[in-house]
């Protein structure tokens, strides 16, 4: 099944499709007549991914499209950066993002840095809609470590590892990650 991923964001293309190894899905990134998403103005993930997902389905003729909206919710900042986790500092990059939220968690003792990843899958097809979501919790560490994943994953320790998530290989990443967790519900819906 083709199916177009409503993301300019390779990282995510390429863990979609190492996620997808073993199924019949095979994901293509938005055609080039699409140069940006719409504006993210949902309240939750759920939210924004569906507009995402209605977006990219009405603009590519009806082929199936899933959309993504993920994202990092620390404790001790009552939830940010949340909807708000690949935009949360002014420059908008990963590297930007962490030295923000580093800087915001400053104060936080070490009891203090609970977090998770979020995921919600949204996946239009002209038949039906399919809806996912998966979580998994962590830490936020005081310094990155590790050269694999992108986003928050170099300051995200997984407690049952021992390691930040940028350092873990794929095949661990993708057994415990928020968005194997709910890509793996919506093939349980497929």
């Amino acid at each position: 099944m083709k199916i177009i991923l409503a993301t300019k964001n390779q990282g995510k293309l390429k863990e979609f499709e190492v996620l997808a190894r073993n199924t019949d899905l095979e994901f293509e990134t938005l055609p080039n007549h699409i140069t940006e998403l719409p504006e993210e103005t949902g309240s939750t993930f759920k939210e924004n991914a569906l507009i995402k997902a209605e977006y990219a389905f009405k603009n590519c003729g009806g082929v199936a499209c899933l959309a993504d909206d993920s994202g990092l919710e620390v404790d001790f900042l009552n939830g940010e950066p949340g909807i708000f986790s690949s935009r949360y500092s002014e420059e908008g990059t990963d590297e930007s993002n962490m030295e923000k939220l580093l800087h915001e968690l400053k104060e936080a003792e070490d009891s203090q840095r609970s977090a998770r990843f979020k995921c919600s899958l949204m996946l239009l097809t002209n038949d039906n809609d399919y809806f996912a979501e998966g979580s998994f919790e962590g830490l936020i560490a005081k310094e990155k470590k590790g050269s694999m994943g992108f986003g928050y994953d170099p300051i995200f320790i997984v407690p049952e590892k021992g390691k930040h998530l940028a350092e873990l290989n794929e095949k661990d990443k993708n057994a415990i990650s928020h968005r194997a967790l709910a890509f793996n519900k919506l093939l349980g819906l497929l």
